[in-house]
């Protein structure tokens, strides 16, 4: 075996499948070749900034493509700038590009920072901020609520945009059947305002229409600078249909997120947000029925109970009993009463015997069953006393078996003694 170094190819050009360079060689090639590089201005938006003890990493993206670049810049660079870089700031840099071979990544180490009027175009946006937050656009009181099954939906978007595709499929993948009414305008450049402002205007103007939503899917803040525009604006917030904002990503905040009756974080957020999820309402709706079956189980089963407890009394266990013992009593009321009118009865005849025998004694007849006769004038007066008659006077005797007549012969007015029985009239004789 030889174990002599392996002579490496000096130029790229000369590698071959077996005479490759290592990765060393490689990253010392690239590294060699990028620090011969001089310095460079590079424009970008600011995606990310992370400021630590004497020197600030941003991210510098492209505003047209998906590339960014890690740049370090030193802290008294940016501590140095009028108006100070955040998130979203139009840049542009001097920059030396480096390559660190160990991490295999490309870097710009910055030593100037230029704004690119960025700064100033944010501080007209929030200026314009201001004055329609003073007038009362973007008060809670104006958010329109979303219907929940809009028929319609209206979409304002680009034309074949990533935007609408989100917005259409993540909302016909909650609700299959909802219906979208589409405008693919400009959603960017100077064309954008109008068409725009056009398309809501249209939208809004359409009774099928529930609910519309603009997406873009972000972008750079020039980019997203027509959805800061004043007539944009003050169109959206003449709109009586609800909108929903889907314009920038989570960090970007045009104005008319705040106008918007609901801001989106994403075109899919929008899709999600527009229309309920048939399946979520449906498990809704399964578990209310379980609920409602509980509920009404359960009140079912305590009304069994309480009739249950009900008919275990003896009142409804035997409801004939109460007429049972009002019959009874009934009974024994009137055998009482019977017993007390028989008893009043035999009284009352004890009482009318009694009084028959008094008045049987006491009758004039009971007297003349004794002997003893009244005697009466042809007129039919009683005779009490002998001046009551004279002498030749016919009278009338009624004895206890019959009558007699009488012609009186003989009249003596005097009185006989106490206790004398009076003998019968010799005088009188009969006719």
């Amino acid at each position: 075996m030889n174990d002599a170094p392996r002579e490496l190819p000096a130029r790229a050009l000369d590698t071959t499948a077996e005479r490759p360079w290592p990765v060393r060689v490689l990253s010392a090639k690239i590294a060699q070749y990028i620090d011969k590089m001089s310095p460079v201005w590079v424009e970008g938006q600011v995606v990310e900034l992370n400021r630590r003890a004497g020197i600030s990493f941003l991210t510098l993206r492209d505003t047209d493509a998906d590339m960014s670049l890690s740049v370090s810049v030193p802290g008294r660079v940016l501590a140095a700038l009028e108006t100070p870089v955040g998130d979203g700031a139009h840049v542009v840099v001097h920059a030396k590009p480096s390559f660190w071979p160990k991490r295999g990544s490309l870097q710009l180490q910055a030593d100037a920072v230029r704004p690119v009027g960025v700064g100033e175009l944010l501080a007209r946006i929030e200026h314009l901020k201001r004055v329609l937050a003073a007038e009362g656009l973007f008060e809670p009181g104006r958010k329109v609520p979303l219907p929940f099954l809009p028929g319609v939906v209206g979409l304002v978007c680009g034309r074949g945009s990533k935007a609408e595709h989100d917005v259409v499929v993540n909302a016909r993948a909650r609700w299959p059947a909802v219906a979208f009414e589409i405008r693919e305008v400009a959603v960017q450049g100077q064309a954008a305002v109008a068409q725009v402002s056009k398309a809501l205007t249209e939208l809004d103007a359409d009774p099928r229409v529930e609910v519309i939503v603009v997406a873009r899917g972000g972008g750079s803040v020039e980019d997203l600078l027509p959805f800061s525009n004043e007539a944009l604006i003050r169109v959206a917030a003449a709109c009586l249909t609800p909108i929903v904002s889907a314009i920038g990503h989570e960090t970007d905040t045009p104005i008319f997120d705040l106008v918007a009756d609901v801001r989106a974080s994403t075109p899919t957020d929008a899709g999600k947000r527009v229309v309920p999820d048939v399946a979520a309402e449906s498990t809704g709706l399964d578990q209310a029925r379980r609920r409602m079956r509980a509920a009404v189980a359960a009140y079912v089963d305590a009304e069994q109970q309480r009739l249950a407890a009900l008919l275990s009394r003896p009142v409804l266990a035997r409801p004939d009993q109460m007429l049972v013992l009002r019959e009874e009593r009934l009974a024994a009321d009137r055998d009482a009463a019977r017993r007390a009118f028989a008893t009043r009865l035999d009284a009352a005849h004890v009482g009318i015997e009694a009084l028959a025998a008094q008045v049987r004694a006491l009758s004039p007849a009971a007297t003349l069953e004794r002997g003893y006769a009244v005697l009466r004038t042809r007129d039919g007066i009683v005779v009490r006393s002998a001046a009551d008659t004279s002498a030749k006077d016919h009278l009338e005797a009624i004895l206890a078996h019959g009558r007699l007549g009488l012609r009186v012969e003989d009249v003596a007015l005097e009185a006989l003694p106490p206790g004398v029985r009076s003998a019968p009239p010799a005088a009188a004789e009969s006719d």
